[in-house]
């Protein structure tokens, strides 16, 4: 019985191979319309891409001089700020003094111990 299922499943393995260059259609041969097609599309979409940048203009986003050096000296001083709060924070830490305080009281004890 499963030598019969094998012939028979070989045989039409066989008839799928002997058929198979039928049912595959070779593709149109590439016309030079179709390239210029994908080429004014690529265009197009770059375009679309680069349009935001031109509306923008960011090279002229200062009226003058005096304009840009204020946002260089705003944004200077708000990195100071940063800086100097996160230098606080590390300085005050009250973790790190209630530490010391129980290391000073630790210390304290062992010296009176010994």
């Amino acid at each position: 019985m499963a030598r019969a299922r094998s012939v028979l499943l070989s045989g039409l393995l066989l008839v799928a191979c002997l058929l198979s260059p039928i049912a595959f259609v070779a593709p149109k041969a590439a016309s030079p319309s179709s390239s210029a097609d994908v080429d004014a599309r690529l265009l197009t979409a770059t375009f679309a891409g680069l349009v935001p940048l031109a509306v923008e203009q960011p090279a002229g986003a200062y009226d003058s001089v005096v304009a840009m050096l204020q946002s260089w000296l705003f944004g200077g001083i708000v990195l100071i700020v940063i800086y100097g709060a996160a230098a606080l924070a590390s300085l005050a830490n009250p973790l790190t003094k209630r530490r010391e305080q129980v290391k000073a009281e630790v210390d304290a004890i062992r010296k009176g111990a010994a």
